[in-house]
Formats: structure tokens, C-alpha cells, sequence
């Protein structure tokens, strides 16, 4: 059977690109920032790449019933870089996805935010959302905190996943478990360090044989190219990463020093395949690959929902 998805707050297609992956057919994807939108119709040109504001958005009446409503709405409302206001942040979006579960009655909800959501201080507002939703007729299957690096993505990078379901697909869900071995910054992005055929690229791949810490895009208004703040810099240095900037390509012949990363490499690093092309300048494209969430995760996740959609549906046509 095939399952459709409604994505909002697309970005750069992570999300999407996962759940695509894991089976479902975009049949709307809505994202505000151009740039963004570009790389969606760029890398899916038959995709339906809506670009507006969410709180304007008026769907049409076809996208109504789809299987899964999903969304990485925005974090400055709960990310530890942020003022932290939660419901009082203008930029919370969490009743847009309550506006659009009453016009799109989805069979399935997914929705995808910072770790720091499901600190104590956000638990009565965690309790009200699951709350709306549960009027509506979807059961939660719980607040779960996954990390990219346990999907084989090269990044120590933790997201909150709220999934919620009516009850009769809710008792088939799993939650997803590791199942590959976790990978390296060096053997992801070694290949493409050596690619100007500097003589120091295997030896830094053998050295980079870790994890990196979670890549920080900022927004238009906050946040250059920079991987992250100072921490995020030092755990990076520990790599043999510079994390004071990107680089426009892979080192020369002769470098000395640790090297940065480029646009390309950053990436990688957040579990894009070689396929996907960002559009945009240096410092948009990184932003872009910077807030984006995992493709790897969001499949493993959407494969969890299809594989409940699917036992439900053997189990009522058993019946």
C-alpha cells in the first residue's frame, strides 16, 4: 500500500528525503525560506514544494487524509541557544501542527524538535500538546530522544520525536533501534578531504575516528558558517577539525594544519547521500545542512510508522 506525507517546515529536505526513503509520497512539502525551497525543487523537481509561511497556509482540500503529517517545527522557542520562552515564543509553531491535524485529519502525526524539549522545564508544556492531540483522536507513543550517531550518522546529534497515532495503528508502532555500527567523521568525509589531493587526508581520516558534536546552522539573523559555538569548536578540534568557518574546497597540496570542512562535507556528516545538492552561497547552503535533521533517523522513524500502518491494515483485512 502506499502511504502519502504532508511535510511542513521542510528545510532542506532531511526529513523528507528519510521519509521518502522509508516509503512515503510527498504530495505536499511547505518550507518559508526560499533558498531551502530551491534545494527541494533542485534535488525532487516533481515534488509539490510550497513556499509561504506556515501560519498562512490554507491547504487544499486534496492533501486531506494523508497518511502522515510531519514536521521539525522551528527550536528557538526551546533550544538552550534561545531565550527558551516556549509557548510565549512567536516562533512556536506547535499549534500550527494542531490547526492542520483538524483541516488534514492525518492517519499519523510525527513531529521533530531539540533535545532540550524534553528538559523538565518544558514538561507541562509537553503534557498540553499530547493533551490537544488526544481530543482530536491520537494516542501518543511517547516523547523519544534518538541520536543521529545510532543511525550511523557521523554526529553526536540528539533530537526529541513526538509520533503520535489513532489507536488502533498506536498499538503496532516500535520505536526504532540501532542497527548498524556507528560510523566515523574521518571514513565519511575522508574521501572528499583528499579530493585536491593533499597528502595529509589518510592520515587525517585515521585521526578524525570519532563523532562529531552536533553541526549548529543558526538562522539568518544569528549564526555565520561557523560549525558551532565554542564547545562545539574544541570537540571538533579534537578531530582535527577547524571549526571556525567552512571551507569553499578540500585542502592543497602541502596544507599543514587542520583543515575545515567544506559545505559538501558538512553534509555528509548529517547523513545527506552524495545526490543531494544544496543550492544557494556558502554561508545559506551550510545554514541549510545545519538545521537539518538526519535523513538516516527520519527513515528509521518512518519506517517504524509504515511497518505499524502495515500490521494494522493486515490485521483488519485478517478480521
Amino acid at each position: 500500500m502506499s502511504y502519502t506525507s504532508v511535510e511542513v517546515c521542510a528545510g532542506a529536505g532531511g526529513q523528507a528525503l528519510g521519509l521518502e526513503q522509508a516509503g512515503f509520497d510527498h504530495i505536499a512539502c511547505v518550507e518559508i525560506d526560499a533558498m531551502a525551497c530551491a534545494t527541494l525543487r533542485h534535488n525532487r523537481p516533481t515534488w509539490n514544494v510550497i513556499e509561504g509561511d506556515l501560519r498562512e497556509w490554507e491547504p487544499d482540500t486534496s492533501l486531506v487524509g494523508a497518511s502522515l503529517l510531519a514536521g521539525g517545527v522551528p527550536c528557538p522557542p526551546f533550544s538552550v541557544a534561545g531565550k527558551q520562552l516556549g509557548r510565549d515564543d512567536e516562533r512556536d509553531l506547535f499549534p500550527e501542527m494542531l490547526r492542520l491535524t483538524d483541516t488534514l485529519e492525518p492517519r499519523a502525526i510525527m513531529i521533530e524538535n531539540v533535545r532540550n524539549l524534553m528538559s523538565r522545564r518544558f514538561a507541562n508544556y509537553r503534557d498540553e500538546i499530547l493533551r490537544e492531540f488526544k481530543e482530536r483522536g491520537y494516542e501518543s507513543v511517547g516523547w523519544e530522544l534518538l541520536n543521529a550517531a545510532d543511525f550511523g550518522v557521523p554526529q553526536l546529534r540528539q533530537r526529541a520525536i513526538l509520533v503520535l497515532m489513532r489507536s488502533d495503528d498506536a498499538v503496532h508502532f516500535r520505536w526504532p533501534r540501532p542497527d548498524v555500527a556507528r560510523s566515523s567523521v574521518g571514513a565519511v568525509v575522508g574521501t572528499l578531504m583528499a579530493a585536491n589531493g593533499w597528502e595529509g587526508a589518510a592520515a587525517w581520516a585515521a585521526g578524525a575516528a570519532g563523532q562529531g558534536p552536533a553541526l549548529v546552522g543558526g538562522s539568518k539573523k544569528h549564526g555565520g558558517p561557523d560549525l558551532g559555538p565554542t564547545r562545539a569548536r574544541e570537540a571538533w578540534a579534537k578531530l582535527g577539525v577547524n571549526g571556525l568557518g567552512v571551507a569553499d574546497e578540500a585542502p592543497s597540496p602541502g596544507f599543514v594544519g587542520h583543515p575545515k570542512l567544506t559545505v559538501e562535507m558538512t553534509a555528509r556528516v548529517q547523513g545527506f547521500p552524495a545526490s543531494w545538492e544544496f543550492q544557494g552561497r556558502k554561508t545559506a547552503a551550510y545554514r541549510q545542512v545545519g538545521n537539518a535533521f538526519p535523513p538516516p533517523v527520519a527513515c528509521a522513524v518512518g519506517e517504524s510508522i509504515v511497518a505499524a500502518f502495515a500490521a494494522a491494515d493486515a490485521e483488519r483485512t485478517a478480521s
